[in-house]
């Protein structure tokens, strides 16, 4: 394996990336520190500049191309952060710059990546689709191609963000990191290896899209049939093959996170550290609980938290269902005058504050016998919640709990 990415060469990223990064510095967090028995603390590359950390490797790249190269144009291709960070630098660097984003893209990360000067184009449903066609576009136009991830320059601007973790925190003991295509992974595990060996890097992919996984098992890249997951920005079907035996030498571990945990965890982030952190930065979170409760100091990194305002209400929706915070029961009971009054007035006496009420006369042909009532309603808690359902039970109804659609 060539070395390619070398101290000497993470210093002089550093040096070049402080240009255009905002201090990220680490957050303690005693809500998951006392959930997971280690000292957690995050890396917030969620507030970094374009609101991810694909800015620092994106600019040290293009920081790295000559005059010619930047006078051809810049191409890439992208689902948002790294399109986002493409075009800040190149328009910095006065260069044109088109990028390939997927048709499913959301509009807000269209709109700031043509905010930071480049030419968008749409093409494709994932990622990898739109990758081709950028780099069918670059041979066919000339364009300079930079790879958002499959490239040791690109990795060594992101692995800036190991060294600043170490030098804020000299004894951290586990690093973990977002694994898309592998390019953060990349630069940061050999980064910290190279730092100090004892360090571990523990990767984390989401299940639908284990392209590292799948790949540590096989001892190559594979591609994957499909991505499938709410982790738009890991959502890539194969590592990139230049990372890949940088990610089997420096890795110590790969966790891979269900979306459901993902859900969860941005309702912890916004309500514990009122953090806006999107779905794939969230990885790292989630993948807290998998680790053993050892009192060790753990940094997550928060890749980034470019995430659309729709989408941020339908986590947060699932996140409250997930914890059971909102449920709906179904209760059938004759329509009787003051029968309404009573299922409202024992889910008050139990502190139960309901948001939907559904009233189905047409459950039974016989009303007098039956009529549903389905009420949704907000808890505390699990427990809350039980609470709520066995008062009912106790006032004589027979509540079902079922599916709730807000």
């Amino acid at each position: 394996m060539p070395e390619m990415l070398t101290l000497d060469a993470f210093e002089q990223a550093s040096e070049k990336v402080k240009e255009v990064t905002q201090k990220t510095e680490l957050v303690e967090s005693v809500h998951f520190s006392q959930q997971t028995g280690n000292r957690v603390f995050f890396k917030p590359e969620n507030m970094q500049r374009t609101g991810a950390y694909k800015v620092r490797g994106a600019y040290y790249k293009i920081s790295t191309l000559t005059p010619e190269e930047l006078g051809r144009g810049i191409i890439t291709a992208s689902a948002g952060n790294h399109a986002q960070g493409v075009a800040f630098a190149a328009t910095r660097a006065g260069a044109r710059s088109i990028v390939v984003m997927p048709t499913t893209t959301p509009l807000i990360k269209v709109e700031r990546t043509k905010g930071y000067g480049a030419e968008v184009v749409l093409y494709g449903d994932v990622y990898d689709e739109s990758c081709d066609y950028a780099m069918r576009l670059a041979e066919e136009e000339g364009y300079t191609f930079i790879h958002p991830f499959n490239d040791p320059v690109v990795a060594t601007g992101q692995g800036t963000i190991a060294m600043e973790i170490v030098q804020e925190l000299p004894l951290v003991d586990t690093i973990l990191v977002p694994v898309g295509g592998g390019g953060l992974a990349c630069g940061v595990s050999t980064f910290a290896k190279l730092y100090n060996p004892k360090i571990r890097v523990v990767g984390v992919e989401p299940e639908g899209a284990a392209s590292l996984t799948r790949a540590l098992e096989a001892g190559h890249p594979v591609k994957l049939d499909s991505a499938n997951t709410i982790a738009d920005g890991t959502a890539v079907l194969e590592v990139g093959d230049k990372v890949f035996p940088y990610l089997q030498q420096n890795l110590d571990d790969i966790i891979t996170v269900p979306d459901d945990e993902l859900i969860v965890a941005f309702l912890d982030m916004v309500e514990n550290h009122k953090m806006i952190v999107e779905n794939s930065g969230l990885l790292t979170v989630a993948a807290l609980k998998h680790l053993p409760a050892e009192n060790r100091r753990i940094v997550s990194i928060l890749s980034g938290g470019n995430m659309d305002v729709i989408t941020m209400s339908s986590v947060v929706q699932h996140g409250l269902i997930a914890r059971d915070r909102i449920f709906t029961v179904s209760v059938l009971l004759p329509d009787r005058p003051g029968m309404l009054v009573k299922v409202a007035s024992i889910i008050a006496g139990e502190n139960g504050n309901v948001i939907k009420l559904e009233h189905n006369q047409f459950v039974s042909t016989n009303r007098n016998a039956a009529v549903e009532l389905r009420v949704t309603i907000e808890a505390y808690g699990p427990a809350h919640k039980e609470q709520i359902v066995e008062a009912l039970r106790a006032g004589g109804f027979d509540p079902t709990l079922v599916q709730t659609s807000l």
